[in-house]
């Protein structure tokens, strides 16, 4: 685009300030957005493992409970995975409660 005045480059000016500013309204809503992911330990993490541990303390193996539909595989050996490392630190505490840990 080629400006062949002054009162060209002015208007040119003025568009290219309310790109900018748009530009930076989008980049804010970006930055403030949610990209998901596990949470660790929020309400509902704590929910589903609490009942994962709860059915697997009352003798359901691991595929069982995923069988169930509430959780998915890898989420259930990942609460196992917890569970064992709580149950680990209960013991070099000398705990029999593994909820202290938390």
């Amino acid at each position: 685009m080629k400006i062949n005045s002054l009162e060209e480059a002015l208007k040119r000016i003025d568009e290219l300030e309310k790109e900018v500013a748009e530009l930076k309204s989008e980049n804010e809503k970006l930055r403030g957005r949610n990209f998901g992911g596990r949470k660790k330990h929020d309400e509902a993490w704590m929910s589903a493992y609490n009942d994962f541990v709860m059915k697997y303390e009352n003798g359901k193996n691991v595929m069982e409970i995923v069988v169930e539909g509430k959780v998915s595989r890898r989420t259930a050996y990942r609460y196992l995975a917890y569970y064992r490392e709580l149950q680990k630190l209960a013991e070099e505490k000398g705990d029999n409660d593994v909820a202290d840990t938390f």
